[in-house]
């Protein structure tokens, strides 16, 4: 169970349910993550800006490279609805998150995501070159802001253990987490 409520739409306040239905009019639902942030309005608008990120990379990163390096963040910091939702993603575009072969790109984006939750002080130096020489400097920019909202929403339904939306419990991992 959630450590804080989800709002609830009839008793909340004209800019709570604004924001609500501004999200549905984006994005066409509302998670139990979003429920539970919208008691902070400004924190999901905060955290919704990740949408933003992932068109400005559209150009340059494929939407299932995206949902790898995603993933990859999620499973890093053991954080079961993002693991989930992103595998929702993934097997809903028809692929198996258990047998995808990520390409030599999508490889640099598991490898990045994996040494950003590791220690985002220690991501070497060569790395970062093969980064660098895959993206230009605006798109690396976008990637690492990117990265750091899914740490941040890794971190917010760890924190408050948000509970899996009903809608995704057919796409948890073989082994039922």
């Amino acid at each position: 169970m959630s450590r804080i409520s989800q709002i609830v739409y009839g008793e909340s306040s004209p800019e709570i349910q604004a924001e609500y239905d501004q999200e549905l009019r984006l994005r066409g639902r509302m998670t139990n993550m979003k429920r539970i942030m919208l008691h902070s309005p400004m924190a999901h608008r905060i955290y919704a800006e990740w949408f933003t990120l992932r068109d400005l990379l559209k150009p340059a990163i494929s939407d299932r490279a995206i949902w790898l390096f995603a993933l990859a963040i999620s499973e890093a910091n053991h954080a079961h609805v993002p693991t989930t939702f992103f595998r929702r993603a993934l097997i809903d575009s028809g692929f198996q998150p258990e047998t995808i072969i990520p390409d030599a790109g999508e490889i640099v984006l598991i490898e990045l995501a994996k040494a950003i939750v590791a220690d985002s002080n220690a991501v070497p130096d060569a790395f970062w070159k093969k980064l660098a020489a895959r993206y230009d400097e605006p798109t690396l920019v976008n990637l690492v802001a990117f990265a750091g909202i899914m740490v941040a929403t890794t971190i917010f339904t760890n924190v408050v253990e948000v509970d899996l939306d009903p809608e995704l419990n057919s796409y948890r991992k073989p082994d039922g987490s």
